[in-house]
């Protein structure tokens, strides 16, 4: 007689694949094959080779520990005994924490300030409504210095809060269920303990809402220009800040069914547009950025892939000169892709940057453990580069796999140098009402690893045996057994500064044993 751990996990498996049918298609199916400009190539092979791991030293939390399987894993039975509620570390420790009442999607940092996200409709119960900003002055300590209640910042700002650091800017759109319209406020950061609104009127004022959607958002490199992304329709906008307090739209586009993050070249020529089905788009922007009348936006490559889907962000940066850029997968373990964009109508890809819990051959592993953990498992979903010309080194918020680093000096031989989860807040649910990972574990399975696990199961390199734990039955109300951190680990020195969707702002520090700053560090995030 089948085990009732056989017979919940086919169930689970089940679900899991219904899911997959309910997402779009052209994650699996091949797209039209072209070498040609402007049109879709795609790349079909899975990655199956983990970098490097890391050589945990003195520098590591001694409170937390190393993980304790494979790497990027939370086991079930550390999820299980609480274990996992002291978190991992290697060669970081925690210098500081501001946890509020979560930390939304994703923040941003400017100077020595930090800008908590909102995910709406929590934001709203909390006793502190709207972004958050902290001085962090003394990473130890940071503090509340302000409330940012404008409507954009009450809506939630999902991933659209970014900064301008040439012209102390900070944008936030608002977006309350996935996609949002209408709504940007612009603020002045020469104070950036008390940013002060520039724009009351178009984008702010409710009388007054911009042509846009939102969900996504980020700047030219000269600050001139923000652009704003919807993922349902795929709505590209750009938005003029010549005048701050006047906000205008410029250029919008369709350009593909569902889009999401995006980086551009250091003149803001070209920017690489994350398809959120899974692949890269090529845009020649300059029109834009010239500000031409009636300026047109060129199509230079389209690229997609099935190793990995809900295309994050892209990262630009050059080596030596020349052009690279990282590709961040939020779902389907398709960690970072790494390519050399000399030739924007041919990528090339180089390297992809997968942990162990990522492989094709464990998924199953990862089912096992991600059950219960609610809607996401283990995936990237921001980075930043310490610096965007020849960069050392990449940090990643790696959802339920904490915050990663790692060595980038050669982009074809990237090895992990640290790591840092923060300590899982179980059962602490209700308490976490800005945090998204507390809303959505009314769902328990991970359901969008379903398109890589239904590859695996394809390819024959799934064993339900080993996704079977004391877990795969849990198809609601997830535990809080790991954090997600979705926010891009921003530089300072040998610290980073970011934030989870649990524990908030968190300060840490880097050992210099793996770590040493190069005296031109600059943290980007590509946009």
């Amino acid at each position: 007689m089948r085990s009732q751990h056989y017979l919940r996990t086919r169930r689970t498996l089940v679900i899991a694949a219904a899911c997959a049918l309910l997402l779009p298609t052209g994650i699996l199916s091949a797209q039209p094959d072209s070498g040609s400009p402007g049109r879709v190539t795609e790349i079909g092979s899975l990655s199956a080779t983990p970098v490097g791991r890391a050589d945990c030293g003195p520098g590591s939390d001694a409170a937390s520990g190393p993980e304790t399987g494979l790497q990027g894993d939370v086991p079930a039975a550390d999820r299980d005994s609480r274990r996992s509620s002291r978190g991992y570390s290697c060669n970081i420790r925690q210098l500081g924490n501001y946890p509020g009442v979560g930390g939304g999607i994703t923040s941003i940092t400017f100077d020595h300030c930090a800008y908590i996200g909102t995910f709406f409709p929590g934001n709203l119960v909390g006793v502190e409504q709207g972004v958050q900003v902290l001085d962090v002055s003394d990473p130890t300590a940071p503090v509340l210095t302000a409330v940012l209640n404008e409507p954009a910042m009450l809506a939630g700002t999902w991933e659209s809060l970014k900064v301008n650091h040439e012209r102390k800017l900070l944008v936030g759109t608002g977006a309350p269920f996935l996609t949002g319209a209408g709504l940007l406020s612009v603020y002045d950061l020469s104070d950036c303990a008390h940013p002060r609104l520039l724009n009351p009127g178009p984008g702010t004022n409710l009388a007054m809402p911009l042509p846009i959607t939102a969900h996504e958002g980020g700047f030219s490199p000269d600050g001139n220009t923000y652009w704003a992304s919807g993922v349902a329709p795929g709505l590209i906008s750009a938005v003029d800040l010549t005048d701050p307090a006047a906000p205008r739209v410029i250029w919008q586009s369709l350009p593909g069914l569902s889009m999401h993050g995006f980086g551009f070249s250091a003149d803001g020529n070209t920017m690489y547009l994350a398809n959120n089905f899974g692949g890269m788009m090529i845009l020649d922007v300059s029109a834009v950025q010239r500000r031409d009348p009636n300026p047109q936006v060129r199509e230079l490559s389209h690229t997609t892939w099935t190793d990995g889907w809900a295309t994050q962000h892209n990262l630009p940066v050059t080596y030596d000169g020349t052009p690279y850029v990282f590709s961040v997968q939020e779902a389907g373990s398709g960690g970072v892709k790494i390519f050399d964009v000399t030739d924007g109508s041919r990528p090339q890809l180089v390297n992809t940057i997968k942990l162990e819990i990522n492989l094709p051959d464990n998924q199953d592993v990862a089912m096992a453990s991600a059950a219960g953990g609610s809607l996401f498992a283990y995936d990237a979903h921001y980075c930043a580069a310490d610096r965007p010309a020849n960069p050392t080194a990449l940090a990643c918020g790696w959802t339920s796999s904490g915050i990663r680093v790692f060595d980038v000096g050669d982009p074809r031989a990237v090895r992990e140098i640290a790591y840092y989860n923060p300590p899982a807040r179980t059962g602490e649910n209700t308490e976490l009402t800005n945090s998204p990972h507390a809303l959505a574990s009314i769902i328990g399975p991970p359901v969008l690893a379903a398109p890589t696990l239904l590859q695996t199961i394809l390819q024959g390199q799934f064993d339900l045996a080993q996704a079977v734990s004391n877990r795969t039955g849990m198809l609601a109300l997830g535990d809080l057994s790991t954090d997600w951190c979705f926010s891009a680990p921003e530089w300072r020195g040998t610290q980073l500064w970011t934030t989870c969707a649990d524990n908030g702002f968190l300060a840490l520090q880097l050992s210099p044993s793996v770590y040493t700053p190069p005296a031109d560090q600059h943290s980007t995030i590509g946009s």
